[in-house]
């Protein structure tokens, strides 16, 4: 949604200010990482009822989203391997201890295939063809066209093994299962994620609602511009969620706020701060 805004934007199409909810912090680094660590593995165990642990699995993309569920499958015990095509990423995922290789390298032996990418054509035919016979693939990250449904509809016999459980078997007799037909597995074979960390990204874009309201007067926001709720805001809503889960702050003293150039009620970092 907000490339199409941004794209938009540049066009001179966009009739309207918008807010870029997607990149707050607290909605990024929150509902996109630890929201996909609880339900891509929920999903997953709910639809096939499969041990985890042991399993080679291999997560496409290692944005907020693959991080979350890297570390869910590396925890559960996987043997997980990351594919990236960005080198600030895919260093990333390396220095976390997992093997960044392509998908051509991994396809042939690994059990279970999330796509994380907000990309197109990931997992292509030709990659479901050569893939182990009742390879588990699922798509966390955006639309069905991660995986190329269509293509494997076409070159398959299609079983039913449960709602959102499909077996596709090639003519060769070998199959992959997948699941909630290439659309996000979390939705389809679980209910998403839990409410808490949703309420971050409800929090965002209600504050962003306020804030378009209070600055309606003004030139903060241009016709046709994208911008992040700013850093005052995003600090606001992570402050506003610190008491349910019994988090006590410290505050810095006036000296110490001094000697780094904040206010003692924040925002506490510069815009270009990564979390």
């Amino acid at each position: 949604g907000v490339h199409r805004l941004w794209e938009m934007s540049k066009k001179g199409e966009l009739l309207f200010p918008a807010i870029n909810v997607n990149d707050s912090v607290t909605k990024s680094k929150f509902d996109n990482l630890y929201g996909c660590k609880h339900s891509l593995p929920d999903g997953i165990m709910r639809a096939t009822d499969v041990m985890l642990a042991g399993k080679r699995a291999v997560v496409c993309g290692y944005g907020d989203v693959g991080k979350g569920c890297a570390m869910a499958l590396k925890a559960a015990g996987c043997i997980t391997f990351v594919t990236e095509v960005d080198p600030i990423c895919a260093l990333q995922a390396a220095m976390e201890g997992f093997a960044v290789k392509t998908l051509e390298d991994v396809i042939s032996f690994v059990d279970i295939i999330i796509t994380t990418t907000g990309n197109k054509d990931i997992i292509r035919l030709e990659h479901m063809a050569a893939m182990k016979n009742n390879c588990i693939v699922g798509n966390i990250g955006h639309f069905d066209n991660e995986i190329q449904m269509e293509k494997l509809m076409a070159a398959t016999t299609r079983t039913n093994i449960k709602p959102q459980v499909d077996k596709f078997t090639f003519p060769s007799g070998s199959g992959v299962i997948i699941l909630a037909e290439g659309r996000l597995l979390n939705l389809g074979c679980a209910t998403g994620h839990p409410s808490f960390v949703m309420s971050n990204s409800f929090t965002n874009q209600t504050l962003a609602q306020i804030e378009f309201w209070r600055e309606r007067k003004t030139e903060k926001y241009a016709k046709g511009s994208v911008t992040v709720l700013p850093k005052v805001l995003d600090e606001k809503v992570a402050a506003l969620h610190l008491d349910h889960i019994g988090v006590d702050l410290t505050v810095l003293t006036k000296d110490q706020a001094e000697y780094i150039n904040v206010a003692v009620t924040g925002p506490f970092k510069p815009e270009t701060y990564r979390y």
